[in-house]
């Protein structure tokens, strides 16, 4: 990265580095420099992705005082999604500054979930490292956490019918359900997805939403209320 990439990228993190290198590594994707151990941001995103934990468990914490654990536990996991973790990165461009090899660039690199978000909690973990846990706390509630919640508590609350299924089939003693897309129809831009529930060899139920997430959450929910029919006739 140049002295001016640095110093643009620290203008939009609201941090400067005390040791640059750090933000370097966060920034650098595995497929930079092959097979050389220690120069990508595999180990800072393991570092970053715990500070993101303990920041959003204590935000959670302070914000929710009526919530008991249980809900603590469901709205942490919304609050740290893939989702979630995505779209902070996305607000702050990281897919500009990130350092992919060939491969990854010829195929997407700079816009790809799975790396956008990893680069994310690397950075997380570097400014932990860089200037303790206070000023990765404050930029994680600042980049993330305040973000996610400008629009009310309400993704944090709406019931999670997906692990509920989950917990209800390992009660059970069961194996988890899988999700199959069955159908995607629709232009790119408004496309309407049709995903069913699997349970061993059976299809339990399906449906249709503009997204996969909210087309597995509805399937679920009919899932779980054939399957509480099924308990109760027997």
């Amino acid at each position: 990265m140049t002295s001016e990439e640095i110093k643009a990228l620290e203008e939009t993190l609201s941090y400067q580095f005390k040791k640059t290198e750090l933000l370097e590594l966060a920034l650098t994707h595995r497929s930079h420099r092959q097979n050389v151990a220690g120069f990508d941001n595999e180990r800072l995103e393991f570092l970053g992705d715990r500070v993101l934990g303990l920041a959003a468990s204590e935000y959670l914490f302070s914000f929710f005082s009526q919530w008991d654990a249980g809900k603590l536990s469901k709205g942490l996991a919304r609050l740290v999604s893939s989702a979630s973790i995505h779209a902070a990165a996305c607000r702050l461009g990281l897919g500009d500054y990130l350092r992919l090899g060939p491969g990854e660039e010829k195929t997407g690199g700079r816009a790809k979930r799975r790396l956008l978000a990893d680069a994310y909690e690397a950075i997380a973990g570097a400014i932990y490292l860089d200037g303790g846990l206070l000023v990765a706390e404050s930029f994680l509630r600042r980049t993330l956490l305040e973000p996610a919640l400008e629009s009310g508590i309400e993704g944090l609350e709406r019931p999670d019918h997906k692990s509920a299924l989950q917990e209800l089939l390992q009660q059970r003693g069961l194996e988890a359900a899988s999700y199959r897309l069955h159908h995607a129809s629709g232009p790119e831009h408004h496309k309407l997805f049709e995903i069913e529930v699997w349970h061993q060899g059976r299809k339990l139920s399906g449906s249709e939403a503009h997204s996969k997430k909210e087309a597995e959450q509805a399937a679920a929910k009919l899932a779980l209320a054939i399957l509480s029919s099924d308990s109760e006739s027997r």
